[in-house]
C-alpha cells in the first residue's frame, strides 16, 4: 500500500500544478472519496508528470505508469492509501531511479482547503506535497529500506567481457581489441553520416539555384493563413468549452460529480481531465433530483395502503418488512 495523501493539513513549497493551499484532510473528509473510490468501474490512473491534465494542451499522449486500485483506498492514521500495481515501462523507470514521488490530483473547498476527492496521481520528480512516499523506495529495492546515498554499480570485467560478445576467458588484450574496434566503427559512422549531411547540402544548394519562380496561384498570404488558424482554434476551444460544460451539468445531474465545489475545480482541468474523471465514476441515486418523482406522498401510495417509494427506501435501509412498518407508523 501506498500512501497518496497525508492527513492533517499540508502545503505545497515547491508550487503546485493548480490551485494553492494549505489542505487539509482527517478521517472523516477521507470517508467519502473512499466511497466514491469503490463505487467507480474502473481503477484511478497514475499517469507521468500529469500528463493528463496537459495533454488537451500539449496534444501530447498521456500513457498510464500505474493504476490504483479502486477498492483498495483506506484511511491510516497518517493519510490515505492506495494499492498501485506499476506499469513494466514504469518498474524500470523506478528501479533505474528516473522516477522517485507521487503528486496527488484532488479538487477542494476554496474555503476550507479540505480536500474533497480524488482524480489522479502523477509519477514524478518534483512533487509538490514535500512528502516522502516510502513505498517507492521499497520498489526500487524489491524490498527493505531504501539508502538514498548508494551509487550505481560499476560495470565489472565479466559484464564487459558479455557486453563485447566475448569468451568468457577473454584475455585483456582481447577486450582492448574489441573495445578499439567498436570505436573505429563508431568514427566510420560519424564520417559517414557527415559526407551524407554535406552531399544533402550540395544538393539542396542545387536545387534552389535552379529552381523556377513559384507559382503564386498555389499560395496564400501569410496573414490570410494565420487569420484561418486563428479562426479555426477559436472554433475548436469554444466547442471544447459547449461540451465541456455539458459533461460538468451530465455529471452533478446523475452524481457522478459529487457537487458543484468538484465542478467549479473540474473545469480549468479541461476536457481531458473531466473526461477521465467521469469515465469511471458512478451515478449516485441519492444525488439524483426527487426521490417520489415530483408526487405528493398521498399521492404516491396505493388505495391498498401500499407503501410508497420512501417508505419502501426506509424499510430497506432498516431491515425491516412493510407489515412492521404499517403496524408502527400505523396512517390515519
Amino acid at each position: 500500500m501506498t500512501r497518496l495523501i497525508p492527513a492533517g493539513t499540508f502545503n505545497a513549497p515547491r508550487g503546485a500544478l493548480a490551485g494553492s493551499g494549505p489542505w487539509f484532510l482527517d478521517a472523516a473528509a477521507a470517508k467519502p472519496i473512499i466511497e466514491r473510490a469503490a463505487a467507480r468501474s474502473t481503477d484511478l490512473v497514475v499517469d507521468y508528470e500529469h500528463q493528463t491534465l496537459l495533454a488537451e494542451e500539449n496534444g501530447k499522449p498521456a500513457p498510464a505508469s500505474g493504476w490504483i486500485d479502486h477498492a483498495s483506498l483506506e484511511w491510516r492514521e497518517d493519510g490515505l492509501y492506495g494499492r498501485i500495481k506499476w506499469t513494466a515501462a514504469a518498474k524500470a523507470a523506478i528501479d533505474a531511479d528516473e522516477y522517485r514521488y507521487l503528486s496527488p490530483v484532488f479538487p477542494y473547498d476554496p474555503k476550507t482547503g479540505t480536500v474533497l476527492d480524488l482524480i489522479h496521481v502523477g509519477l514524478v520528480n518534483n512533487p509538490a506535497i514535500d512528502t516522502p512516499i516510502p513505498a517507492l523506495a521499497a520498489a526500487r529495492m524489491g524490498s527493505g529500506a531504501y539508502d538514498p546515498t548508494h551509487e550505481e554499480d560499476t560495470v565489472d570485467r565479466e559484464e564487459l567481457i558479455k557486453l563485447l560478445g566475448l569468451a568468457a576467458d577473454a584475455t585483456d588484450e582481447q577486450i582492448t581489441t574489441a573495445i578499439n574496434a567498436l570505436k573505429t566503427k563508431a568514427e566510420g559512422a560519424d564520417q559517414a553520416v557527415a559526407a551524407a549531411k554535406d552531399d544533402a547540402e550540395k544538393a539542396v544548394a542545387a536545387a534552389k539555384a535552379g529552381a523556377a519562380k513559384p507559382d503564386m496561384n498555389q499560395y496564400v498570404p501569410l496573414a490570410v493563413f494565420q487569420e484561418q488558424g486563428q479562426q479555426l482554434a477559436a472554433l475548436r476551444a469554444s466547442h471544447g468549452e459547449s461540451e465541456l460544460d455539458k459533461l460538468l451539468d451530465e455529471g452533478l445531474q446523475d452524481g457522478r460529480i459529487p457537487g458543484q465545489a468538484t465542478a467549479d475545480w473540474l473545469k480549468p482541468q479541461g476536457l481531458a481531465a473531466c473526461k477521465a474523471y467521469l469515465a469511471g465514476a458512478q451515478p449516485i441515486a441519492a444525488l439524483r433530483g426527487s426521490q417520489t418523482g415530483g408526487k405528493k406522498p398521498d399521492e404516491e401510495a396505493g388505495k391498498d395502503g401500499d407503501l410508497n417509494e420512501s417508505e419502501l427506501a426506509v424499510c430497506k435501509s432498516m431491515g425491516i418488512s412493510p407489515d412492521e412498518y404499517r403496524k408502527a407508523n400505523p396512517k390515519e
